[in-house]
């Protein structure tokens, strides 16, 4: 059996660094979103407008290519395939450096004989609509949830937030931390997975876009997808969000909306 995706609508805005560090895609039974995430420790120099560039575009353009992993199956291995991809892509350009190298969240989706598969490495998040009705949101989780509340509260002026920050971020893809998609296969084995019905619609979504949630521009999960399943209502709903976002002098990530179908 053959599994694939049509494009219902694809849309992104840059944010305030006007660099754009999403990134997504679909091929065969596999759609995916990119969020790389800002840079925090000194960059490295890879060979795009910024770190987390390059490894948004690689990891895309990788997603895209031959599964290479034999050690595992469905969305784990395709992601796996592609962070060992990579990993030999950042080699010969910075050697071994895992701490300082760009990371981001990834939201992976694959088809197949019982519906949908979705993997997801920190905050991106995938809504499906199932061919029973159901709206379903997949979210593994925030980007800093390893800086727990006390440390929050100890958090009281901008140096020492910066610093948790940085902290959180050498400590990641390591036991008891937040795992991402980096240049470490392993990180496959740590995305929250779910399997879930045929979808009648899905749409993905980085945090920047999903920000529309957040800042109550849509009531959730049910009428962001209803808002976003065409290009007309994405381009609509993110035009709404920058809006608020100046209105209220908010720094504006990079938002990325992806919604797909499957194929006949």
């Amino acid at each position: 059996m053959t599994f694939g995706w049509e494009i219902r609508a694809r849309v992104q805005f840059e944010g305030d660094a006007h660099v754009m560090e999403d990134a997504c895609g679909f091929k065969g039974p596999n759609a995916w979103v990119i969020d790389g995430a800002t840079p925090l420790l000194e960059q490295l120099g890879l060979p795009a407008a910024s770190d987390p560039q390059w490894l948004a575009q690689t990891l895309s353009m990788n997603l895209a290519g031959p599964c290479q992993d034999p050690g595992r199956t469905g969305v784990r291995a395709r992601l796996a395939s592609a962070l060992a991809a990579v990993d030999a892509a950042a080699t010969p350009l910075v050697g071994a450096e895992r701490v300082r190298f760009p990371s981001a969240a990834v939201s992976l989706a694959q088809l197949n004989a019982d519906g949908v598969e979705v993997a997801g490495l920190a905050d991106c998040t995938v809504v499906v609509r199932t061919a029973g009705g159901e709206t379903r949101q997949v979210h593994a989780e925030p980007a800093d949830s390893h800086i727990g509340p006390e440390e929050s509260r100890r958090a009281v002026d901008a140096g020492e937030r910066r610093r948790l920050l940085e902290r959180d971020r050498e400590l990641r893809n390591t036991p008891g931390r937040l795992w991402v998609a980096r240049r470490e296969p392993e990180a496959a084995d740590h995305a929250h997975v779910v399997q879930l019905e045929r979808p009648e619609i899905m749409v993905m979504a980085t945090d920047g876009a999903w920000r529309a949630v957040d800042l109550g521009l849509v009531s959730g999960p049910e009428e962001f997808l209803e808002r976003t399943q065409t290009t007309l209502g994405a381009l609509g709903l993110m035009h709404e969000l920058r809006t608020r976002q100046a209105d209220i002098g908010e720094v504006a990530d990079d938002a990325t909306v992806l919604a797909l179908a499957p194929c006949p």
